[in-house]
């Protein structure tokens, strides 16, 4: 097992680590490396500056005003905080706002990168006091790693190992003060002692198409794109309630306007390249749809087991479940029996597809 570093001249480990941990400077460089690639830079620049900027999650805005206020006028850090909802409604965005909001530093990784608990640690004893430290995905977190953080969330402690073998002990490193910032797009598989350690709780919905457009129409003034009311609806419309589908279909319509029209986003021109990315009106893309006729065509409407409906359409079980289901469901296009996927009267008039007889009773 490997040694850390020195501590009044003993070398220390944490529990369990049979490696050198990461040194953090690498971390860094890793971290600094991606943020300067262009496309994330302006992928950054699009994201809202300050809660008064983020829309639509007004409840969880508010909230997260007093919480802060409130911690800045003790002078103590933000209690933890946990962001749960589906990808791409602003969880990091608003990890990032936190700790501008804070006036603090923000470390950023993610559960899958957290593979020993020698990674916890080297995060946690570099971090400057008040620190915001934003882990992506915390359910992703592996059950040693996990524990790890119990002592640091609740007591401002990492224990360590002293030593090796016979004579080795276990002593606690006190951890300058600091939140933690998770997010999950699977709050469900959080086990209960790791979510019942967060003070804050917030879980994220689908955006209002109207409170989209506005989000498309300041991603347009970032980008420096022509845009009108009536564009900014169209691609608002079909962008899933999602801000990072709305601002992904912008710069694609950008593109479209640039290539074949004058440069200026109108609803015609907004409707023609969603055609040709083959988004339709409802926001559903050539998976979806694909999904959706197999299930009419093949499957008679259903009810189709999932493993079946993998193999039908070449996707993976998974794929199926957190990607395409999802929206799906909201839109109440398809349902989830105990037999299987069964399509609704609304996919069928979608599809412009009757029913098959004997499908009402589905229903």
């Amino acid at each position: 097992m490997s040694d850390g570093p020195d501590i009044g001249g003993n070398r220390i480990r944490t529990p369990g680590i049979d490696e050198d941990p990461v040194p953090v400077d690498a971390e860094v460089k890793v971290h600094d490396a991606r943020a300067e690639a262009p496309e994330e830079d302006l992928d950054r620049s699009l994201r809202p500056p300050t809660l008064a900027d983020f829309v639509n999650q007004q409840q969880v805005t508010d909230q997260l005003t007093i919480f802060i206020e409130a911690a800045k006028g003790r002078g103590e850090p933000l209690d933890h905080v946990l962001l749960a909802g589906p990808p791409g409604l602003g969880k990091t965005s608003l990890a990032h706002i936190v700790a501008a909001e804070l006036g603090v530093p923000m470390v950023q990784t993610a559960g899958p990168a957290l593979e020993r608990k020698a990674d916890v640690a080297s995060f946690l004893t570099a971090l400057e006091p008040g620190s915001v430290f934003f882990i992506d995905e915390i359910h992703r977190l592996g059950r040693a790693v996990e524990e790890t953080l119990y002592p640091a969330m609740e007591d401002g402690e990492l224990p360590v190992i002293l030593g090796q073998g016979a004579g080795a002990r276990t002593v606690t490193l006190p951890l300058p003060p600091f939140t933690l910032i998770g997010a999950t797009t699977r709050s469900g598989l959080l086990t209960t002692p790791l979510r019942d350690r967060f003070g804050v709780s917030h879980r994220l919905e689908y955006y209002e198409a109207e409170h989209l457009a506005l989000i498309i129409e300041r991603s347009a003034g970032i980008l420096g794109v022509d845009i009108d009311p009536a564009g900014a609806e169209t691609i608002a419309s079909r962008s899933r309630g999602t801000p990072r589908v709305a601002n992904r279909l912008l710069k694609r319509v950008r593109d479209f306007a640039q290539v074949k029209g004058s440069g200026r986003i109108g609803a015609n021109e907004a409707a023609d390249a969603l055609a040709m990315l083959e988004v339709d009106a409802g926001g559903l893309d050539r998976s979806d749809r694909a999904l959706l006729e197999t299930i009419a065509t093949k499957f008679g409407g259903g009810p189709v087991g999932l493993s079946t409906l993998a193999v039908a359409i070449g996707e993976e079980q998974d794929t199926i479940e957190d990607v395409l289901e999802p929206y799906l469901l909201q839109q109440g296009l398809l349902k989830r029996t105990p037999r299987g996927r069964v399509l609704t009267q609304r996919a069928f008039d979608h599809l412009g597809v009757p029913a098959p007889e004997g499908a009402a009773s589905l229903f």
